[in-house]
């Protein structure tokens, strides 16, 4: 897979709940030494670290997009996805969408069912 370079990884869904899965993905990710992008429409800020409403917000090369929202959310993020060209974009378990991945794959941007706490704790990330 991956080597264990820093990536500039999205994270959609971003969350300021310990407890959540998208809160640990974003703090494991910096521990792995990537750059970490939170977007969530109504938080400003988590642990430090901004947080953008809108994926139009960002610019320059993305290498990930991890998502942590359903698909009645991500639906709406298909051409703003698309226009971001992020290298690949993973669903972890409860984000999968068998039209976005469908989607994203057909704009030539490779996509992948997978848990990014568990890529990150066996190397594959």
């Amino acid at each position: 897979m991956k080597s264990a370079a820093s990536q500039r990884v999205v994270l959609i869904g971003a969350s300021d709940k310990p407890e959540r899965y998208a809160h640990l993905a974003m703090v494991m990710l910096r521990e792995h030494g990537h750059e970490v992008l939170l977007v969530r429409p109504r938080l400003k800020m988590i642990e430090g670290l901004p947080v953008l409403a809108d994926l139009t917000e960002i610019s320059g090369e993305v290498d990930v997009v991890t998502l942590y929202v359903g698909p009645a959310i991500s639906a709406g993020l298909t051409q703003k996805l698309i226009n971001l060209k992020p290298k690949r974009v993973i669903f972890n378990p409860g984000t999968e969408s068998s039209e976005l991945e469908a989607a994203l794959n057909a704009a030539g941007i490779p996509t992948e069912e997978a848990c990014t706490l568990v890529l990150l704790r066996t190397g594959q990330f």
